[in-house]
């Protein structure tokens, strides 16, 4: 199937209430019948409970378009989402904000989710939301997690689903656990390899090198 989900712009800016960054990311979908639409998804970090927020517009300039906003959460260790009443940001092929009501009510809504679904999928910025949302965790070596080396080796454990981030020294059992959300925001090369899937790693050379992958 032909689908295409362009990356378009990412806008970081300090939130004082939450001590933390607001980061909004934005860009297109284009559909195998060419259907269009627009996203946008963000979230604030040193928030909690961690929710995201995410926008789908459609139709912009035609009776039936509009603008469908949800919230992104976790369950059971997958994320969900649920349509809200407040509008979360405005996108070039959207209509009209709509309130939650009014989206359920809408013939194109499982277009929309449809749409999300593989924006959460392939957008690179929308897996590094995903782990902020699940909290996951992630084990680094001493030296990655003292800032001492950088990140050249990443491994998606096949038994437990644990991430490991191991730079040139070889893992060992003295490293620490911590949310992968929190290394990414120290070296945001990695949302490259944030879709590895369970038993698979990807190695680099040296600091914003290419990732080259690998199955075990």
């Amino acid at each position: 199937m032909d689908v295409r989900v362009v990356e378009g712009s990412f806008v970081e800016v300090a939130d004082s209430a939450a001590s933390g960054m607001d980061r909004r990311a934005f860009g297109e979908f284009v559909g195998p019948q060419g259907e269009l639409a627009s996203y946008a998804f963000g979230w604030v970090t040193g928030t909690e409970p961690r929710v995201a927020e995410f926008s789908v517009g459609i139709g912009a300039g035609n009776p039936g378009g509009g603008t469908f906003h949800a919230v992104v959460f976790e369950r059971e260790g997958h994320y969900a989402f649920s349509l809200t009443d407040e509008p979360f940001e405005r996108v070039p092929q959207g209509g009209p904000h709509l309130t939650a009501d009014q989206a359920r009510a809408h013939r194109d809504l499982p277009f929309v989710w449809w749409v999300a679904d593989h924006v959460m999928e392939r957008d690179r910025r929308a897996r590094w939301m995903q782990h902020w949302v699940q909290g996951t965790l992630c084990f680094r070596t001493p030296q990655v997690s003292g800032g001492h080396e950088p990140i050249l080796l990443v491994t998606h454990d096949a038994d437990d689903g644990v991430w490991e981030l191991v730079g040139r020294a070889p893992a060992d059992d003295s490293g620490k656990t911590g949310h992968l959300y929190h290394a990414i925001d120290g070296d945001p090369t990695l949302i490259e390899v944030l879709d590895l899937p369970a038993g698979h790693s990807a190695t680099r050379d040296y600091p914003g090198g290419p990732w080259r992958r690998h199955s075990h």
